[in-house]
């Protein structure tokens, strides 16, 4: 009997084991496998904070995220990830720009379209900053935002009993299960795919530092389809340009205009998608409810519009300019800032006539336009189609001209009135990254290196001599960027040319009054 009893507890325990097993590797089907992105009722908050997808693929866990500033701040220029450009909102932990996913297990974060498309503005120094959603991403230095994550990853502090303990000490609330699957799994996957996107990346390491602004757009599509970089042509290297603006995209869209800065494509659709496609939006990843929903709201020119220029225009001043606007620039950039009428808006301006820096023309291929047409392949109704090859850079409305400084494609010219002037008598050095506005020639505060502690990047031309730092510009195989038959030249300056855009067609050669004019018209777009 007593062999019948101990048989009997031993099938009960087995069977209880069985089931507590069951229940448990259940729970952690649940826990681990669930897939959720945070979501926003507001379509700006959607802007702001919704996913794209690309938080599935690259999605850092939120409590890591919020101590890498601390563990690894000897390689940032700054206090946390605002000296990156990020900008965060009153009672946010997260900043703009940014999702949240629930995945693996954990919130995670990455970046969202936000990220590049919001911006500040302030009237002084110390003045309160504006932020404007659709805004070219003034302050964020995504270049430096890559490279703060590969010094970190490969520090020997980045390591799961560094990591846990840090957790520990700023008090993020992690069960042992989550610091189980931290420790032995999370922390090591996530140092192997950031030394992955470290080497993936480093074609930034031969172009000029790209600054706050702007980033090279390209380049990381093609990292993710595995092109060898090191094999292409030199002329095509260098795809750094400027942040875009992202309104008034219906009209843009019903107009068929020629999208990004060298009008590649037209659809705005495919716009999107490629763009999510450059964050880690993988067609297996990509959330498309989410970023249908963002495309949505962008398309609508009822909300998506800039903000009205809030400083004084001169009435008079401005009345004198719309002529000479309608004369000069109307038939390129639109009649005004909501009506885009004209016979060469959004269509592609020949490098020949236009003659800015063709780093950026010559970086997009036509090999590119072929193998980005195969993307979404297993997505027959996604697949893209309008990508081309073209020989220059398109005519853009001027909707808030007045915030989509430096301009030029690369952000080569600090402020409008400088761009109505010759290349020759344009700044060859000056600094980005301030978002203190300079009402008089509209752009931002140009020439100042630092302010209230914080220093600028300092953005060159072309060489420079400077026997300080070492640069004698006798040495280098194109020192003012004078660019033969209009292909770029790789050099420590290529990319950031300021010449084109001049000559009658343009208006450089006109009065300083009519030049005045101009801009303070400009100021009601």
């Amino acid at each position: 009997m007593f062999r019948a009893i101990f048989r009997l507890f031993r099938r009960v325990l087995g069977w209880g084991l069985l089931v507590l097993i069951i229940v448990f590797v259940g729970y952690l089907a649940v826990r681990f496998l669930e897939d959720e992105p945070v979501t926003y009722a507001d379509d700006r908050d959607h802007f702001k904070y919704g996913s794209t997808g690309g938080d599935r693929l690259a999605g850092i866990p939120t409590g890591i995220w919020q101590i890498l500033p601390t563990l690894c701040a000897k390689y940032l220029p700054g206090e946390g990830w605002q000296s990156l450009g990020f900008i965060y909102e009153p009672g946010k932990e997260l900043p703009i720009g940014t999702s949240v996913r629930r995945s693996f297990g954990f919130d995670r974060v990455f970046l969202n379209c936000a990220a590049c498309h919001s911006g500040t503005y302030r009237e002084t120094p110390d003045g309160e900053r504006t932020i404007v959603l659709g805004m070219p991403a003034n302050n964020l230095d995504l270049a430096a935002f890559r490279d703060f994550l590969g010094q970190c990853t490969v520090d020997e502090e980045f390591n799961s009993l560094r990591i846990l303990a840090e957790l520990e000490r700023a008090g993020v609330d992690y069960d042992w299960i989550d610091r189980a699957a931290l420790g032995t799994v999370g922390v090591p996957l996530m140092r192997f795919g950031l030394l992955l996107a470290r080497h993936r990346f480093r074609f930034l390491d031969r172009q000029p530092e790209a600054g706050p602004g702007r980033f090279d757009t390209f380049n990381p599509a093609k990292v993710l389809m595995n092109w060898p970089l090191e094999k292409l042509p030199e002329r095509e290297w260098i795809g750094l340009n400027d942040f875009p603006s992202l309104w008034i995209q219906g009209q843009r869209e019903d107009r068929g205009m020629q999208l990004h800065w060298d009008g590649n494509n037209d659809s705005v659709d495919e716009r999107n998608r490629s763009a999510a496609f450059g964050s880690g939006g993988l067609p297996v990843v990509i959330d498309r409810e989410s970023l249908a929903r963002t495309a949505a709201w962008l398309r609508n020119d009822d909300v998506n519009v800039p903000p009205a220029y809030p400083f004084p225009i001169d009435g008079e001043l401005a009345a004198k300019g719309k002529p000479l606007y309608a004369q000069y620039c109307a038939d390129c950039h639109g009649v005004d800032g909501r009506n885009f009428e004209g016979k060469y808006v959004g269509k592609v301006e020949p490098i020949d006539r236009v003659r800015t820096d063709p780093c950026r023309l010559d970086n997009y291929t036509r090999l590119l336009a072929v193998n980005q047409n195969l993307l979404y392949g297993g997505y027959p109704e996604e697949r893209f189609r309008r990508f081309r090859k073209t020989n220059g850079y398109a005519n853009m409305p001027l909707d808030g001209i007045w915030l989509r400084g430096p301009y030029l494609h690369n952000g080569s010219v600090p402020t409008l009135r400088h761009l109505l002037e010759p290349s020759e008598n344009r700044p060859k050095v000056f600094f980005r990254g301030n978002d203190v506005f300079d009402q008089k020639r509209v752009g931002f505060v140009w020439d100042v290196a630092e302010q209230n502690g914080r220093r600028f990047f300092r953005y060159e031309t072309q060489c420079i001599d400077d026997p300080e730092r070492g640069v004698f510009c006798a040495y280098e195989k194109n020192p003012e960027n004078r660019y033969p038959d209009n292909k770029c030249v790789v050099s420590k300056w290529a990319g950031n040319g300021n010449r084109g855009h001049e000559g009658r067609r343009y208006g450089t050669h006109l009065a300083a009054a009519d030049k005045d004019a101009i801009v303070e018209y400009l100021k009601t777009f």
